[in-house]
């Protein structure tokens, strides 16, 4: 997998557009990024492409990669994406009002893995 995997997503797609630009994505932007992004990218390339970011530490942005990937955070859904862009400036879903917008799971093909374990945690918290 690789960035250009990310690019279909247009929600990935716009907030690469604005690393590219060294736009400042916002501390959740940058979260956001890495949940999804890790599924698609070495942790280094993650790391980098994160750095570009004006705002960005690249150690703290170290820090936040490798605690995503330790904790095995799994991609957030649309709802969780929409409110942590309501905590802060940059618009990390750039069409919040397009009900199919900004649905990773819909947008990009994720390892298996990701889904078993959506499923796992499903069925633990039924129990």
């Amino acid at each position: 997998m690789s960035v250009e995997d990310l690019r279909q997503s247009p929600m990935m797609s716009h907030m690469l557009e604005a690393l590219d630009e060294g736009k400042d994505i916002g501390h959740y932007g940058r979260l956001v990024f890495a949940m999804i992004g890790r599924h698609f990218v070495s942790n280094d390339e993650l790391v980098e492409l994160l750095a570009k970011d004006h705002d960005a530490d690249e150690g703290k942005i170290r820090a936040m990669v490798q605690q995503v990937e330790e904790k095995g955070y799994s991609p957030p859904r649309r709802d969780k994406i929409l409110q942590f862009q309501s905590q802060q400036d940059f618009p990390i879903c750039p069409n919040p009002d397009d009900p199919d917008a900004c649905n990773p799971y819909q947008e990009l093909q994720f390892p298996d893995a990701v889904y078993e374990s959506i499923q796992e945690y499903r069925e633990e918290k039924a129990n």
